[in-house]
């Protein structure tokens, strides 16, 4: 791997996510721990962790957001200002790129959480930047290798991410990249990107369900 390569968490959460219980501080504290380079933090419907987090190490985080559409979910990185969930998914990408956002799309096809159909994720292959071909909270292989087929088959780039919502998990799916600082340069470097991946397990999807039952009981 090239000296120059940085190491890419694209995929996580904190306690702005209804089912996490991950202080901003303490992620990035991780992050810096596990020789993550660059963490993208995509909170569901949220932005304000990110900023936290970006407060804190402006070179390390990117702001992202996880929206969910009224079709699935997209993954975003570099948004700027908060996309409202629920939109029709062509509505959301179209604020997303008046904001200059990389777009991505989370977990296409894991029957098991929020997926597209196959219809709706061809409607916005001409608007978006990539699919996650893997997602380590997948608990069956097959939906990770569904996208990086389809991902193939389109000609598209496949993001990777540990979509940690424990500090645990956070590093377990990452990308190398060459040095990017935009949406832009993301997008170059992109065509040059290598995966270091391995499954969460069903470890990771206890301690979000945790999470989800504390946060609902504290209000």
């Amino acid at each position: 791997m090239p000296p120059a390569s940085l190491r890419v968490e694209f995929h996580c959460h904190t306690r702005h996510s209804p089912d996490s219980l991950v202080r901003p501080a303490d992620l990035v504290a991780a992050a810096r721990r596990k020789g993550i380079d660059r963490l993208v933090v995509t909170d569901h419907n949220r932005i304000a962790g990110g900023l936290e987090a970006q407060a804190l190490d402006p070179e390390l985080v990117i702001v992202g957001e996880e929206i969910m559409t009224t079709e699935g979910e997209l993954l975003a990185a570099f948004v700027i200002e908060l996309v409202p969930s629920r939109l029709p998914p062509l509505e959301a990408i179209a604020i997303l790129k008046e904001q200059g956002a990389f777009i991505s799309v989370s977990h296409p096809f894991d029957r098991l959480r929020s997926h597209w159909s196959p219809g709706a994720l061809a409607a916005i292959l001409p608007h978006i930047d990539a699919i996650e071909t893997f997602n380590a909270r997948t608990l069956s292989p097959k939906f990770n290798q569904r996208a990086a087929a389809w991902a193939a088959e389109h000609d598209l780039p496949g993001t990777a991410g540990s979509d940690a919502h424990t500090l645990f998990e956070l590093g377990r799916a990452t990308m190398r990249l060459p040095a990017f600082t935009d949406a832009a340069g993301l997008r170059i470097a992109m065509q040059q990107v290598h995966y270091e991946t391995r499954s969460s397990g069903l470890l990771a999807r206890v301690g979000s369900r945790w999470a989800s039952l504390v946060n609902k009981l504290s209000g």
